[in-house]
């Protein structure tokens, strides 16, 4: 089992900057790429940034690219989620995920945690 705990949410202003952090537990964090995707009131939950299992290899979902850096520490098994140039339209439920493979499908993550609010006002 693995277990995740995402922190870092809050209510921001249009522009403003937030870190999310994801906290893994359990089995060996090296052992899994690391995902963040989110959730708007009524919509679909959607990727937004993976990191490969080393750290080296990222993807970003194209409307984040430029303002979104997602790293990962290995020695704290922690993933970060750094969200600068926050907009209204990034206000969500923001979700990490643990994936085996290296992957962008919400189906191939095995592991979620309970999700933190961003909240973006204009």
């Amino acid at each position: 089992q693995v277990q995740l705990v995402e922190s870092g949410g809050g209510l921001v202003q249009a522009g403003d900057s937030l870190r999310l952090s994801c906290a893994v537990s359990g089995r060996t964090f090296g052992g899994y790429a690391i995902g963040w995707f989110r959730q708007a009131p009524g919509k679909e939950r959607e990727f937004v940034a993976v990191v490969s299992r080393s750290g080296v290899s990222i993807y970003y979902t194209d409307s984040v690219k430029g303002r979104f850096t997602i790293s990962r520490d290995n020695a704290r098994s922690t993933v970060y989620l750094q969200m600068n140039g926050l907009q209204p339209e990034d206000t969500a439920v923001y979700y990490c995920a643990a994936s085996r493979s290296w992957a962008i499908r919400l189906v191939d993550y095995d592991y979620w945690g309970q999700g933190t609010q961003v909240t973006v006002s204009s």
